[in-house]
């Protein structure tokens, strides 16, 4: 007689035997912490790692992969300028619920070619699959404009870029990637996802995050703004005027 496990315990196995018949991320990041200070011009992040598969052999075919470094989301308003009557004024304005203030994708390939419209919009692979979560009320074409100005206006600053060809494959098994950080980016926790891409399919993924914050002064000014923001701006409105006394004194001892 043969012996026949519990129901239950079957349940138990059933996500480990599943789970060995697909390959496996293992990735890390070249720095878990990314301190700002005064003299920060911007930082280079290595992610790399390497794909575990059955029975510790790659298929017979290449695999791609695709690499998202993502920063905290946040509500963002956009206006419009127009030249009325020759000056550039605000003409327009919408709001979006929540934009992520960092967004970078390094792919083996470009994500056209590896993944479906559908599956990259699961997955917001590619700038124009990002859930960008307008306010409402405006008409489509109206947030579509300005949705394409938000992604504009961030490629254009470094705060949102894709690198087709930016992911490299070493023997099926082992990948790297380099994103670069700008000097302005925004402080908080990025989260990066890895993805392993077979003929359009997302065999696998994994995530680690990243803390980027201010350290020193800078970070003592932040701080201080957040937790006392009206002594900050008291302070802020002295300092200003000081600065203004001051180049006026220099000013007429010039004169």
């Amino acid at each position: 007689m043969t012996a026949r496990l519990p129901p239950i315990l079957l349940g138990l196995l059933a996500p480990l035997v599943v789970a060995a018949d697909k390959p496996v991320l293992v990735p890390d990041i070249s720095a878990r912490q990314v301190q700002i200070r005064y003299s920060f011009t911007g930082a280079q992040l290595l992610l790399f790692g390497a794909v575990i598969y059955p029975g510790g052999r790659p298929p017979n075919r290449p695999l791609d992969i695709a690499v998202v470094l993502r920063g905290p989301v946040q509500p963002i308003l956009v206006r419009e300028k127009q030249k009325i009557a020759g000056i550039w004024m605000n003409a327009d304005s919408n709001r979006f619920r929540s934009a992520p203030s960092f967004y970078a994708v390094a792919s083996s390939r470009p994500i056209k070619d590896l993944v479906n419209d559908r599956t990259a919009a699961i997955y917001e692979l590619g700038l124009h699959n990002l859930q960008l979560s307008p306010g409402g009320g405006a008409l489509p074409e109206k947030e579509r404009r300005f949705e394409a100005g938000l992604l504009d206006l961030r490629r254009r600053h470094g705060l949102y870029y894709e690198d087709p060809h930016g992911v490299e494959i070493n023997g099926g098994v082992l990948y790297r990637a380099t994103i670069t950080i700008p000097s302005q980016v925004p402080v908080g926790t990025y989260t990066a996802e890895t993805f392993l891409i077979d003929r359009g399919r997302v065999l696998a993924a994994a995530t680690r995050d990243i803390q980027i914050d201010k350290s020193g002064f800078e970070r003592f000014v932040a701080l201080a703004a957040r937790r006392h923001q009206f002594l900050y701006g008291l302070a802020s409105v002295a300092l200003s005027l000081a600065l203004g006394w001051a180049a006026a004194a220099a000013f007429r001892r010039r004169i």
